[in-house]
């Protein structure tokens, strides 16, 4: 099964609903899309989790260095990682209670995808969510 994101409309739901993300690769550096996509995401209003076992803290939240280590409750899993990882971070995603995997512009990976959806997460790759965020919500 080839990769398919899901509607507009669920994607509105999704982003609606949604008060906390999980940012795998988000960076400290304010030069760096991670921190500019996420920034502007928190100034929404969401709450961000950084994952990153590189920092410590990134805008003004805790730094994770794995998924799994986040105690509180996921929403979105949002990855700025190229797309050879997004399998084993998918592995890692299914760990949690989060069920949906979002890849960032760019990022796109079948084997991430299946597996994923046989977990039943709804999956959303190759696409900004801030763009998404701004045009559909």
């Amino acid at each position: 099964m080839t990769w398919e994101n899901p509607s507009n409309e669920a994607v509105k739901e999704i982003l609606e609903s949604a008060k906390t993300i999980a940012v795998v690769g988000l960076s400290d550096n304010t030069e760096r899309t991670s921190y500019q996509i996420s920034k502007i995401m928190q100034e929404q209003g969401y709450t961000i989790i950084p994952v990153n076992p590189k920092v410590d803290e990134v805008l003004g939240e805790k730094a994770y260095d794995t998924l799994t280590e986040i105690e509180e409750n996921i929403d979105i899993i949002n990855v700025f990682r190229r797309s050879e990882f997004l399998p084993a971070i998918a592995k890692e995603a299914a760990q949690t209670d989060c069920r949906v995997f979002w890849a960032q512009q760019g990022l796109v990976s079948q084997e991430a995808y299946g597996y994923l959806q046989e977990r039943e997460f709804t999956v959303i790759m190759d696409m900004c969510i801030k763009v998404a965020h701004s045009v559909l919500v």
